[in-house]
């Protein structure tokens, strides 16, 4: 039996759902896990991930940012945006 969370609106089991396509999850998990490992290139995304790894551990670490990495995509194709590897810093008000 899975633990149980439950907070206001929030109720999940604990587990990753099997809804959906499988390849898109096994894409975004193999994704993820290259951010994580295999990736010179600094961003905020592997910053995350990996202060996630460090708290939480690898494997969890690799299916949150996989999650990320779902919506970032999502919300890149619905703006027609590029992804940023670098959070702009307003420089106009200083």
């Amino acid at each position: 039996m899975p633990r149980r969370f439950q907070s206001g609106e929030t109720d999940y089991d604990g587990r990753i759902s099997k809804c959906g396509d499988a390849m898109m999850r096994t894409a975004l998990y193999e994704a993820a896990q290259v951010l994580l490992t295999r990736t010179q290139k600094w961003s905020w995304l592997k910053a995350w991930g990996m202060q996630l790894a460090r708290r939480r551990g690898g494997k969890k670490a690799i299916v949150a940012l996989a999650r990320r990495l779902a919506v970032i995509l999502h919300r890149m194709s619905i703006d027609a945006t590029e992804f940023r590897w670098r959070k702009e810093v307003n420089t106009a008000a200083a």
